[in-house]
């Protein structure tokens, strides 16, 4: 087996997986690193969870040639609608006035894992250490040195060590990179739901004084729900029966999609928000949930973690076939630069959105209902918040126009 690697990426989850897809067939060799064995046989079941693709991640995965496999499992979404209860204002966007199939997608997080998963051992240029864990690592002037468990320790090296292993990344806090983070003092209730309607390929964000509730629709009629509520209130929610959980729900949201008739297994996650100062390193760079993680009101997570792989992708890719060294601190410069507009306006724009709807004062409220109002009304305003809510705002990556990388 190898030990001498191109790229060595840290964590094989979705963000993780996805740069392997953009990199592989260039002629580097790939190392990465997942602590969890691949399984890709899982059985389907009515607690799926779910995740949602914008545009652009539509767009970057048909480049990655992956688009084929995922369609059969989506459910497209063709109009947003937007409320907050007990007021006059709504807004709808919708995808005939954008000139696109679908404002986004939702799939499941089994299927999207599996079309990711499955073919990650056949790439002869990919090397799968998993189960394995990170140890430790040395930068060094022209490489990184990597010590790694897995049957037994093990040390490789590489050009460039990307850490993909999410919020708690254990590459960013050996590195001891500082952290603007701060809790929401929510929990997000994550279900599955069905409805006496069909969803119409609708998703809601509704706003409530306990917090934001979106209904994404799923395949079979179901809807993938996120229910936020305080912290304070979560254990009582949790431990409610269905029937007084949707009791409770159907208050909240309203009768838009009928009557909720079912729910599925229910689960919980603190809400927090977390940005790094530094997101490149020497021989080091940071993607998707180990440099941000923001509040799923708007249903960007996964959506802002794969421009971060579509961006790197071609800064290495252009930059080794130039005959640069895509790991030194000055190159990797260009995939931080490059970044820095997108994840700051997505994570200011979620914070600022949350922030803003659970503002109590009255004149809050007003201003915010003629904001819905206006978004409803106004075509402009349609367009900028569809084109940033898909995505398509910004330099756009060759992946995100639908071009291949590289070779």
């Amino acid at each position: 087996m190898s030990t001498e690697f191109d790229v060595i990426i840290v964590g094989g989850g979705m963000v993780g997986a996805s740069l392997v897809h953009a990199l592989t067939g260039q002629g580097l060799r790939i190392a990465v690193i997942e602590a969890t064995s691949i399984k890709t046989d899982m059985p389907p079941s009515f607690d799926d969870r779910s995740i949602a693709l914008s545009h652009s991640s539509a767009n970057i995965l048909r480049s990655l040639g992956l688009w084929s496999e995922l369609e059969k499992w989506l459910e497209p979404i063709k109009k947003i609608h937007v409320s907050e209860k007990g007021q006059f204002g709504f807004a709808r966007l919708d995808q005939s006035e954008e000139n696109v199939d679908a404002l986004g997608y939702v799939v499941t997080a089994r299927e999207f894992g599996r079309v990711l998963l499955a073919p990650l051992e056949s790439f002869d240029d990919v090397t799968l250490f998993c189960p394995a864990t990170l140890d430790s690592f040395s930068v060094l002037d022209d490489r990184i040195e990597v010590s790694i468990q897995a049957d037994q320790p093990l040390n490789i090296s590489g050009k460039l060590l990307i850490a993909a292993d999410g919020g708690n990344s254990q590459v960013r806090q050996q590195l001891n990179i500082d952290v603007s983070e701060h809790f929401y003092k929510q929990y997000a209730v994550i279900a599955n739901v069905e409805t006496s309607k069909p969803h119409d390929n609708v998703a809601y964000e509704r706003f409530t004084e306990q917090g934001p509730v979106a209904l994404l629709p799923m395949t079979d009629n179901r809807s993938a729900l996120v229910y936020t509520v305080r912290e304070e209130d979560v254990d009582a929610v949790m431990a409610q029966d269905d029937e007084t959980f949707l009791a409770a729900l159907q208050q909240r949201f309203g009768f838009r999609v009928g009557r909720f008739t079912r729910i599925g297994k229910r689960f919980s996650h603190e809400l927090v928000f977390k940005e790094v100062a530094e997101h490149i390193r020497p021989r080091i760079a940071l993607i998707g949930n180990a440099a941000h993680t923001i509040h799923p009101v708007a249903g960007q997570g996964f959506n802002l973690g794969i421009r971060d792989v579509a961006v790197l992708a071609e800064v290495i890719l252009q930059q080794a076939a130039e005959g640069k060294d895509y790991g030194t601190l000055q190159n990797l410069q260009e995939y931080a630069d490059w970044r820095h507009k997108d994840q700051r306006e997505v994570l200011q724009a979620t914070d600022k959105l949350v922030r803003l709807f659970t503002n109590p004062l009255a004149t809050v409220r007003v201003g915010r209902n003629l904001g819905i109002l206006a978004l409803g009304v106004l075509p402009g305003a349609r367009h900028w918040f569809s084109k940033h809510a898909m995505g398509m705002a910004g330099r756009q990556t060759r992946l995100a126009r639908g071009l291949r990388l590289g070779k």
